[in-house]
């Protein structure tokens, strides 16, 4: 936003006749005014205005607070992310505690060794029960024993296998690494709710005075609409109209002198210079008509904050 452009219409209708006259005594003299570039600073998203910590006019430095949004939504956020960091990071612990060191790998191979020797053994007995009985030697509570070890140790070497297999299975890997990529995204998501809540606190990020509070506590900001702006004062620039037959008088750097009303002259350096004329007569075509020619030029002041905006100056080049 500039400050200071309805001074521009003023300075265009009199700045034929001023010209005139400061070009009969002295050196030249341009006409023009200061204006400055405003920041404007607001939330990220929309919410209720919660306090205000500054007012216009007042002096700003980086860091400084300026007002607060309601925070409440953020807050729930990150209550919920932190209760869902804790889930995950609980699901991996219970994975990791189940999976299977190779030490205890070690000791349930050996329990399978142990396992199949008792079926071995079991297995033998049976077969002897069985041709002692079909002999009419042995009896059938004898038989039906050996079936019954046969059995249960036949049963005990499976699940010991199984345990075996599963302990060893990848996919045990696969899911702690998958509830680990689990808790990295909690971790991200928290982080960023906890980004959301900081950024409800709006800090200055440059020094500056505060030139308008649009909107104040209770008040509901819309997102992308500012709160406060600030006026930095090296973003105040001095423009000034110099006429067609004057132009080559200054460059970019050129250094000049401001004067305004009841302040001492400033010098400035030209930092700008129009391409194209700013106010055209009719007809240029004739050589007494160039001089209505207007360019504009800005200029920043050497000591920063030295003008307000929209305030009318005088230039001059500086010897």
């Amino acid at each position: 936003m500039k400050i200071g452009d309805f001074v521009g219409a003023m300075v265009a209708g009199a700045l034929a006749l001023a010209l005139a006259a400061c070009s009969e005594a002295g050196p030249p003299r341009y006409q023009g005014y200061a204006e400055g570039e405003l920041i404007f600073v607001g939330p990220d998203e929309a919410g209720r205005v919660a306090s205000l910590d500054v007012d216009e006019g007042a002096a700003v430095t980086p860091g400084m607070k300026l007002f607060e949004i309601d925070p409440v939504l953020q807050q729930a956020e990150v209550d919920a992310a932190s209760a869902s960091l804790e889930q995950a990071r609980a699901q991996l612990a219970d994975l990791q505690a189940s999976s299977q060191r190779p030490e205890e790998i070690a000791v349930l191979e050996a329990t399978r060794r142990r396992a199949t020797a008792a079926l071995d053994l079991s297995r033998i007995e049976l077969d002897r029960q069985k041709e002692l009985y079909a002999k009419a030697v042995g009896s059938k509570a004898a038989l039906d024993t050996a079936q019954h070890t046969y059995d249960q140790n036949q049963a005990a070497l499976d699940e010991i296998t199984q345990q075996i297999k599963v302990a060893g299975m990848a996919s045990r890997d696969r899911q702690i690494d998958a509830a680990e990529r689990q808790v990295d995204a909690a971790q991200a998501s928290l982080a960023s709710a906890r980004i959301r809540l900081e950024r409800r606190n709006v800090a200055a990020s440059i020094a500056g005075s505060v030139e308008t509070v649009y909107f104040r506590p209770g008040e509901l900001v819309p997102a992308g609409r500012p709160v406060v702006s600030i006026l930095p004062p090296d973003l105040i620039k001095l423009r000034f109209f110099v006429p067609e037959p004057d132009l080559a008088r200054f460059k970019l750097g050129t250094r000049v002198m401001v004067s305004c009303d009841g302040c001492a002259p400033t010098p400035a350096r030209v930092s700008y210079i129009a391409s194209s004329a700013e106010y055209t007569p009719p007809v240029i075509y004739s050589l007494d008509e160039r001089s209505k020619l207007v360019f504009m030029l800005e200029a920043k002041a050497e000591t920063p904050g030295a003008l307000r905006p929209g305030q009318p100056i005088t230039v001059e080049v500086a010897p």
